[in-house]
Order: C-alpha cells, then sequence, then structure tokens
C-alpha cells in the first residue's frame, strides 16, 4: 500500500492450524475462541486497509482435530475442509508441516492438488531426480509494482524421525538450514528481491535473547542458526513449536503465531523512497489475538456446514461400555503410578502386536480417559495423533535406559519434593515424551541421581536380563526415536502394524463390547526409600 513516499507491505501468517476451523471443543462441544472462522474475520478486517496483503500458513495444516481425521479417512474423496476454507480466503502460499505427512500420500497430494495456492518447501526433493518434489520452493510477489518480495518455504528435515516411512517413500529431506542457506544465495543473484522472507515449519533451537542451547541440537529446530547465519534474510516466520513470538535475532524480524488458530500473525514492513530507489526503512511484528469479540465469518462456517455436521454424527457413535473406572481426574497423578487407563492403552497395544511388554504415553494433559459409555469422540480425544505401531526388539539393557530417559520427566524442586522437569514444558509441552509401561514392574526413584534412577526391574517376577532379548510395542514416533529415546535407534524392527492407534482402539473395543478397567500396580514413582 503506497502513501505519499512510503509504501507498506503486511503480510499475514497463520500455523500450526491442525484442522480447527469452528470454534468448536470436540470433546465437549463446546465453545472455543479459536480456529480459521475466526481468523478469517481478522484477515478481512485487514484487507480492508491493505488490499494487496499477502497471506502465507506455515504449516500443520490438515490434522490435529476430529473434522481433519474424519475429512483424511471417511470423507477423502471430497475437498479437505482446511484447504476449502484457505482457498476461499485466498491464501498465497501454504508450506508443509511435519503433519501434513500423516495420512500418506494420496491425501496430502489431493490436499496439493484441491489447493488454488502453491506449496513451499525448498528443502523436500523427489528421491531420484533431485528436483523440488512440490514444484519451486518460493513465490515472488510485486507491492505496488514496485516492491519485490520473494517467500521461501521450508520444512523441518527431522520428518523421517518420526513419520511412517510408507508415508515418505519417492522423498528426500535435506537439512533445513543448508537448503535455506543455498535458496536464498540463489534468490538474492537471480531475483534480487526488496523484502526476503521465510516461512519455516520448525522453530527455534536456541533462546531467542542469550542464544544458549534450549533443546537438544538435533536440526529438528534450526531457527536461531537461520537468522544468525543466512545473509540477506528480513524475516523468519516459524512455527511447529506452538509459540507465541515476536522478536528481533540479528536484525532479522520474528514471528510464530502460537497454534490451532488462537492468533494471527501480522508482519509490517515500510519502504521509503530515497534517490528514486525503494529502501527498506522499518519492519514491525505482532499478533492479532482471537477472543470472545471476534465474530465468526459465516462464509466459512457455510463452506464446513456440512462436513462438520457428519463428523459430529460420526463422532457420536457408540463404540462400547465401561466395567469399573478408566477416567482421568488428574494427569499428573496418573504418571506417579499405574492407573487403569493407562494399563488398557498397553493392553490394546500388546494384543494387536502379539507381546507382553509395551510402552504408551498419555498424549497431553487434557485426555480424560473414557466415561461409562465410550463413542468415537472419546477415543480420538485421548488418542490425538494417528500414530501406528512398531515393535522392537530390544536388550534389557535398553529398556533399562529407556526407563532411565522416561524418568527424566521428573526433578525434585528446592524443598525436595516432586516436580515436572521444565525442558518438559517449555517451549513446547512435550508429556507425550513420558512412557509408561505394561508387562515389566519397576520403580523409579526420583530423588536418585539422573540415570541411576530404575531401583527396581523386574518381567515375570524375576529381575530383567540385560542381555536377554524382549519384544516391545510402541509407537512409531517413539520406536525412530522420537523424544531423545536414543536407546532405540537401529534396534531390530520385528513387526509394524501400520494402523491408525485410534482404528486399532475402536476395534478392540468393539470386538469386546464391554471392557474392564483393571491396574496391577506394576510400576510406580518414589521420592527416597522412605515413599
Amino acid at each position: 500500500m503506497k502513501k505519499n513516499d512510503t509504501i507498506t507491505c503486511e503480510i499475514l501468517v497463520t500455523s500450526d492450524l491442525h484442522g480447527h476451523i469452528q470454534p468448536v471443543d470436540y470433546r465437549t462441544r463446546e465453545v472455543r475462541n479459536q480456529g480459521v472462522a475466526q481468523i478469517a474475520t481478522l484477515i478481512h478486517k485487514e484487507r480492508l486497509h491493505t488490499p494487496e496483503l499477502l497471506l502465507i500458513d506455515n504449516g500443520d495444516l490438515i490434522q490435529g482435530t476430529p473434522l481433519a481425521y474424519y475429512s483424511a479417512t471417511q470423507g477423502k474423496e471430497n475437498y479437505h475442509p482446511a484447504i476449502a476454507v484457505l482457498n476461499e480466503l485466498r491464501y498465497d502460499a501454504a508450506v508443509f508441516g511435519n503433519h501434513e505427512f500423516n495420512f500418506g500420500m494420496d491425501v496430502l497430494g489431493k490436499a496439493v492438488q484441491d489447493s488454488n495456492f502453491p506449496w513451499l518447501s525448498a528443502g523436500i526433493t523427489h528421491s531420484e531426480t533431485g528436483e523440488p518434489a512440490f514444484g519451486k520452493p518460493y513465490i515472488v510477489k510485486w507491492i505496488d509494482q514496485k516492491i519485490k518480495v520473494v517467500i521461501l518455504g521450508v520444512t523441518t528435515h527431522y520428518i523421517p524421525h518420526w513419520e511412517n516411512a510408507l508415508h515418505l517413500e519417492g522423498l528426500e529431506f535435506h537439512d533445513a538450514l543448508e537448503s535455506v542457506k543455498k535458496w536464498c544465495a540463489d534468490i538474492r543473484t537471480n531475483e534480487q528481491p526488496d523484502l526476503l522472507v521465510v516461512s519455516y515449519h520448525g522453530g527455534f533451537e536456541r533462546d531467542l535473547q542469550t542464544g544458549e542451547p534450549t533443546e537438544r541440537l538435533t536440526g529438528e529446530n534450526q531457527g536461531y542458526a537461520m537468522c544468525m547465519e543466512i545473509e540477506g534474510l528480513d524475516v523468519l516466520i516459524t512455527g511447529h513449536q506452538h509459540r507465541s513470538i515476536t522478536s528481533e535475532i540479528n536484525g532479522v524480524t520474528v514471528i510464530q503465531p502460537g497454534f490451532n488458530g488462537e492468533s494471527l500473525g501480522k508482519i509490517t514492513v515500510t519502504f521509503t523512497e530515497v534517490n528514486g530507489k525503494w529502501t527498506l526503512r522499518d519492519k514491525q511484528a505482532e499478533l492479532l489475538s482471537v477472543d470472545s469479540t471476534i465474530p465468526v465469518d459465516e462464509r466459512i462456517i457455510e463452506l464446513t456446514r456440512t462436513v462438520e455436521a457428519e463428523t459430529q454424527v460420526w463422532l457420536d457413535y457408540t463404540v462400547g461400555q465401561v466395567q469399573g473406572d478408566l477416567s482421568i481426574a488428574n494427569a499428573a497423578e496418573c504418571r506417579l503410578s499405574d492407573h487403569p487407563f493407562i494399563e488398557f492403552m498397553n493392553k490394546v497395544q500388546m494384543e494387536a502386536a502379539g507381546v507382553d511388554i509395551s510402552a504408551a504415553p498419555l498424549l497431553r494433559n487434557e485426555c480424560r480417559g473414557f466415561d461409562k459409555t465410550i463413542t468415537r469422540r472419546d477415543i480420538l480425544a485421548n488418542f490425538i495423533y494417528p500414530n501406528t505401531l512398531t515393535v522392537l526388539r530390544l536388550k534389557g539393557s535398553d529398556i533399562r535406559q529407556a526407563l532411565e530417559q522416561t524418568a527424566n520427566y521428573f526433578q525434585l524442586d528446592a524443598n525436595g519434593q516432586l516436580e515436572i522437569n521444565p525442558t518438559y514444558i517449555e517451549p513446547k509441552p512435550q508429556h507425550y515424551n513420558y512412557d509408561m509401561w505394561e508387562g515389566i514392574e519397576y520403580v523409579l526413584d526420583i530423588a536418585r541421581p539422573v540415570g541411576e534412577r530404575v531401583t527396581l526391574l523386574n518381567y515375570h517376577g524375576k529381575p530383567l536380563d540385560n542381555d536377554g532379548d524382549y519384544d516391545v510395542v510402541m509407537n512409531n514416533y517413539r520406536a525412530v526415536g522420537g523424544g531423545d529415546y536414543e536407546m532405540y535407534l537401529g534396534k531390530p524392527v520385528v513387526k509394524e502394524i501400520l494402523t491408525d492407534i485410534s482404528e486399532i482402539v475402536t476395534h478392540y473395543i468393539e470386538q469386546k463390547g464391554h471392557i474392564e478397567a483393571t491396574c496391577d500396580g506394576n510400576w510406580r514413582v518414589i521420592v527416597g526409600t522412605g515413599e
């Protein structure tokens, strides 16, 4: 937008929408102030005074809600509702997130084909040709026919560490930092933009002020390094970590607009004409929050009304009944000793895999287990990720190391009281990296030094043999070392069950009709021998 001798470029950003369109909590049907329907109202308001604004989605779009799951499985022949609403809102581009690959290339390919906007990712290539897998990795846009803006998209290359390999066939994931370095150099030479923007589905590996590492430097997140090492970068859009960030690092304006459509990122860049040349004068980043004062866009509601209604009917289908109590009153207490719902999860995994040892996490603190009647809604509320199952052949020593890694979830405060290790809370909650086991008996004593907290470890009443072989079932994310479980890397894969865990649970309950709540108390967490 031009005003006298200045031109303003405005970029609006969403990230990690995770299929949230209508402002609804699918567990309770309560209204939640989040989602694209309210974000759309903010977009329209911005367009009133800046018609030429650019609109980017930064990934993790098509997975995350029961609506998204239903659309990717039951209604996959139709337009995915997330794609339909981004088309309606005239998005300029989208970047692939790691969760875009959760349903395989058929679902993702259709989503890309149905989009009226390009999908960008500089680091994903065809395995055979080495060419970009999804077309050109960047777009060029002109503001007022004078300001040339280039937006380069890139995705965390850590995806193969988590994702089902069948979903990634024919693709190669290159280091995101190195890919951005290469493409930005090419762009500066060949495009000579006035504004260079990188939209990165990844986050920050270091503290934004001090530069100190905030996580293990695995390469999953490289946002800080991008700001420090890439020449000519003006703006870095980030995501993946679900944080709310507006800041500046080494002269680069950075933004991360939360998750689930809780806010809209806004970047405003002002150019001034000096001696006939347009020069970047100022950059600002802000987050436009969604709250109860922001009405929904009725066009978005109407676009998704049918599939939303179908999803709600599908969710209310009764799968089975519970004898006993499988509800979770407190997620924190659930992680201190064996709980009927955790035992249920592990029993389902063991039966599906045909093994007698299982490890499973409670995926988030909002999980509430099951009431007396179990619906699909209840299952998807507790099993929120489309994980599959893997059976690894482990040594007893591997199991011990895995339990020590699990024990890192806890620490003691200044008064010697148990608390959650802050690294599992900030910068992003990672409660899903605390596993609970069935088929072995164990005790974790958090008063003991890190790495020496397993004080009891038995199998069938006898001490586990460190050199013995044991087949263990776990989700596919964990089996490839997700959550810093490096002891699993390279271990023999005995079996893969390539069915979504929510479908496995549904089938298990439907077969039995009634499931009984049991708890054998095979594990607990203590603080010192006196407890």
